[in-house]
């Protein structure tokens, strides 16, 4: 599955915490305009690191307990994490290069 999978705050351990690969978590909501500009960088970096990293997607608004958890205090926010744990994160909209950079580093 190469497109960013949905997550919840039901699904959010298994797909991201209990994943046997790294996995970024991109942190949206239907009206933040950042949020849709990067979506389709996402989209292609899903098709580039297929079976390396996975992307998934979730709602701000849908899912409060899991964002207050995180600590997210501002959208669009990337997590990255690795085994399980968070490793970094980027607050904003960012390009293509600085995204891939990060993954490639979830992968070192």
């Amino acid at each position: 599955m190469s497109f960013p999978i949905v997550v919840t705050d039901a699904t959010f351990q298994n797909e991201v915490t209990d994943s046997e690969i790294p996995v970024v978590v991109d942190i949206w909501a239907t009206w933040c305009g950042p949020c849709k500009q990067i979506a389709p960088l996402l989209n292609q970096l899903a098709v580039e690191y297929d079976g390396r990293v996975k992307i998934v997607k979730l709602d701000a608004d849908q899912n409060p307990a899991t964002v207050t958890a995180i600590g997210v205090t501002s959208i669009p926010t990337l997590v990255f994490y690795n085994q399980g744990a968070r490793v970094d994160m980027l607050i904003g909209a960012h390009a293509k290069p600085v995204i891939a950079e990060k993954m490639e580093a979830l992968l070192a």
